[in-house]
C-alpha cells in the first residue's frame, strides 16, 4: 500500500504576501472552492491577528469549504493564538499553526533570547493552542539554517506537548537538497516519538531549489508538504504545488500518493494568475504556456512520431485540452459559460452577460481568444465599482513628432477631461491624467506582458505607483496596450487614501 502525502496549500497565505496580489475575501473563498476540487488536504487561509481583513477571509473560508482542514497561523503568542481559534469556530476540520525561529540567527538577533527560552516558549506555545483544538502544526522557523541535534531538541519537546504536525521550514531557501533531505532523516532518526506527529516541508526558492528541497523531504520521511499554486510566495517565491503532485505521479517508482485531480492543475493555475494578476512565465513547469510546445525541429520530428520521446506528461493529465473549442464573435453564451467552468469560473447569469458582452468586444478585435483573455474578462468586473473610470482616450503619435493624449474621467459620476503632450503615447496619456489627478504621484515600475504571441493580443500592463510615502499595485488590460497602461494607474490611484 502506497504511502499517503498530505498537500497543504498556503497560495491564501504565503502566496498572497507578494506585493501587489492582494485578494478580497470573495476573491480568496473562489480560490478556496477551486484548492477543495483540486484536493488539497489543508488550506492555509490566512494570519488571523495581521488584519480584519485576514481575520474575515478565514472566517467565511472556514463556512465556504467542506472537507479540508483550514489551518490559521500564528506566532508563539497568546493573543495570536486566541484571534485564530476565534477565527476558526465556523471550521469543519481545524489547525492552528504556531512556531518561532531556532537558528541561532533567530534566536540572538530576532528574539535577544537562548535556546532553553525558545523551547519554553515552543512548548507553551503548542500547548496553548491544544486548549481550542486538538490539530497543532508547530513550525521551527529557519530550520535550514539550525543545527539538527538543537532542532531535535526543540521537535521533540513540541511532540511531547501534543504538536500533531512539525513544520521544517527552508524560510531562506538556503539548504541544498542533499543537506534538506539529511536533516528530515536525521530528525526520523533522533527525535523520540516522532512517529507520533506528521513531519512538513516548507521550502523557499530562493536559489532555486525549493521543489528539489522539497522531494528531497519527502524521500527522507517527510509526509505533509507545504506549497503554493504557481510557486508563488514571498521573495523568489514557494514550492509550487503543481511540480510535486506531477513528480509524484510520474515517477512510479515513489511509492507515495496524493490526494490531488491533477486535472484541475492547469484550471487553477489560470485562475490564481488571474485573481492575483501575477503572469505564469512561459517556461514554467507544468503550467507555463510553453510547457508543452516544440520549437526544435528534432524535437517536433520526435513528438510527431511518437509523443512520449519528449513529452514525460500528457497535457489532458493536468487539465490542458488541446482540442478545446475555439471561441471567436460567433460563439454563444453556452460555449463561453463553459469554457469559464472549465476554468474554473463559475458565474451568476448577470455577470455572465456582462463578460458575454465584452467578449464579443475582444473578438472583433482579435481572431483567437484563449483562456488568458478569458479570465481577464471574467475578472474585470472587479473594477465596476471603482470610484475613478477611464471614460475615453485618445492618443496621436508618431516617428519624429510629440505623442500628444487626450482623455476623459469619470470620477464619481462627474466628467472630466483634459490634454497633454509627452515623450511617447504612454507618457502623454498619463501626464494628461495626472492633470486630472491633481497629486504628488510617482510611477516606480511598469511592466507589459503580452498574453500570446499575436499582434492584436491583449496586453497586461503592472504598475507601482508611490503615493504618500506608500506603494500602491494596478493592473490594467486590453488590446491597445496605452488604454491598458492608463487603467493599470487608474487601478493604483483608486487604491489612494484620498481626501
Amino acid at each position: 500500500m502506497s504511502d499517503r502525502l498530505f498537500i497543504f496549500d498556503t497560495t491564501l497565505r504565503d502566496g498572497e504576501q507578494v506585493p501587489g496580489c492582494q485578494l478580497n475575501t470573495v476573491e480568496k473563498i473562489q480560490v478556496a472552492k477551486q484548492l477543495e476540487l483540486l484536493g488539497v488536504d489543508v488550506i492555509e487561509a490566512g494570519f488571523p491577528i495581521s488584519s480584519p481583513g485576514d481575520f474575515n477571509s478565514v472566517i467565511e473560508i472556514s463556512k465556504a469549504v467542506t472537507w479540508p482542514t483550514i489551518c490559521a497561523l500564528t506566532r508563539a503568542v497568546q493573543k495570536d493564538i486566541d484571534v485564530a481559534a476565534d477565527a476558526l469556530k465556523y471550521a469543519k476540520h481545524k489547525r492552528i499553526h504556531t512556531g518561532i525561529g531556532t537558528s541561532d540567527e533567530h534566536i540572538k538577533y530576532k528574539f535577544n533570547s537562548n535556546r532553553e527560552e525558545i523551547i519554553e516558549r515552543a512548548v507553551a506555545a503548542v500547548k496553548y493552542a491544544k486548549r481550542y483544538v486538538d490539530d497543532v502544526e508547530f513550525y521551527a522557523e529557519d530550520a535550514g539554517r539550525t543545527d539538527n541535534e538543537y532542532l531535535a531538541r526543540v521537535i521533540e519537546a513540541v511532540i511531547k506537548a501534543g504538536a500533531t504536525v512539525v513544520n521544517i521550514p527552508d524560510t531562506t531557501g538556503y539548504c541544498l537538497p542533499s543537506e534538506y533531505g539529511a536533516k528530515i532523516k536525521y530528525l526520523m532518526e533522533h527525535v523520540d516519538g516522532i512517529h507520533n506527529a506528521v513531519i512538513s516541508t516548507h521550502c523557499h526558492n530562493d536559489l532555486g531549489m525549493a521543489t528539489a528541497n522539497t522531494m528531497a523531504g519527502v524521500l527522507n520521511g517527510a509526509r505533509q508538504v507545504e506549497v503554493t499554486i504557481n510557486g508563488i510566495g514571498e521573495r523568489a517565491g514557494n514550492t509550487s504545488l503543481e511540480e510535486v503532485a506531477m513528480i509524484i505521479k510520474c515517477h512510479k517508482d515513489i511509492d507515495i500518493e496524493t490526494n490531488i485531480n491533477t486535472q484541475k492543475i492547469y484550471p487553477t493555475s489560470r485562475m490564481v494568475s488571474s485573481l492575483m494578476n501575477m503572469p505564469v512565465q512561459p517556461n514554467k513547469a507544468i503550467v507555463g504556456r510553453n510547457a508543452f510546445a516544440h520549437s526544435s525541429g528534432i524535437h517536433q520530428d520526435g513528438v510527431l512520431k511518437n509523443v512520449q520521446t519528449y513529452e514525460i506528461i500528457d497535457p489532458h493529465d493536468v487539465g490542458i485540452d488541446d482540442n478545446s473549442i475555439v471561441l471567436t464573435a460567433r460563439s454563444g453564451r453556452a460555449a463561453l459559460k463553459n469554457r469559464l467552468h472549465i476554468l474554473g469560473v463559475n458565474l451568476d447569469q448577470e455577470k455572465l452577460d456582462k463578460v458575454y458582452e465584452d467578449f464579443l468586444k475582444l473578438a472583433d478585435k482579435k481572431k483567437d481568444i484563449n483562456d488568458d483573455d478569458i479570465l481577464v474578462l471574467a475578472g474585470a468586473d472587479r473594477t465596476q465599482n471603482h470610484r475613478i473610470k477611464l471614460d475615453y482616450l485618445q492618443v496621436t503619435s508618431g516617428v519624429g513628432v510629440h505623442s500628444v493624449a487626450s482623455l476623459g474621467l469619470d470620477i464619481s459620476g462627474e466628467k472630466f477631461e483634459a490634454c497633454a503632450s509627452g515623450n511617447g503615447p504612454v507618457d502623454a496619456a498619463i501626464k494628461a491624467l495626472k492633470k486630472i489627478i491633481d497629486r504628488q504621484m510617482v510611477l516606480k515600475e511598469f511592466t507589459i506582458q503580452a498574453i500570446s504571441k499575436g499582434s492584436d493580443d491583449m496586453g497586461k500592463v503592472h504598475m507601482q505607483v508611490e503615493y504618500d510615502n506608500r506603494i500602491y499595485y494596478g493592473f490594467g488590460a486590453n488590446t491597445d496596450i496605452i488604454a491598458a497602461s492608463v487603467e493599470a494607474y487608474i487601478d493604483c490611484i483608486n487604491k489612494f487614501k484620498l481626501d
